[in-house]
């Protein structure tokens, strides 16, 4: 149990990083593009919001890789079982269908399950929040023009 509780923190704390990276650089560029200056500033702000939210759906995708990953150490599913799936069932708290994991490793589905929902509750702080700058930018446009 201990060494499922080392190795679920470690890949945890892998995907926080990896989270954190994607954000950083997600705020940075939404920021940028948000203050710019355009013609049709509805359909900007609707731009911005997609290419974040393709972004972050880029970034769980890859955290649940490197889950599955973890998986294929540790042996958690049966043989042959594809594990980037299991990986997005636990991640996205789906729940369990038709894998499941091996008693001894059973622990690693709701260590995943955690990190995918602090993951996917930080992707919709970010995305309301560039929402809200970018409609607070729009307005101030709007109040000047």
């Amino acid at each position: 149990m201990v060494l499922q509780f080392l190795l679920g923190t470690i890949v945890s704390l892998m995907n926080i990083m990896i989270h954190a990276l994607v954000m950083v650089g997600a705020i940075g560029i939404a920021r940028s593009a948000g203050l710019r200056h355009t013609v049709w500033p509805r359909l900007h702000l609707m731009a911005v919001m997609v290419a974040t939210a393709a972004v972050l759906m880029v970034a769980h995708t890859l955290e649940s890789v490197v889950w599955s990953a973890a998986y294929l150490m540790a042996g958690v599913a049966p043989a042959g079982s594809d594990l980037v799936y299991f990986a997005f069932v636990n991640y996205t708290t789906l729940g369990y269908g038709d894998i499941t994991p091996v008693e001894a490793r059973r622990l690693l589905g709701p260590m995943t399950a955690m990190n995918g929902i602090l993951l996917f509750g930080w992707s919709t702080a970010v995305l309301f929040e560039v929402l809200r700058k970018t409609v607070e930018h729009l307005a101030a446009i709007e109040a000047r023009g």
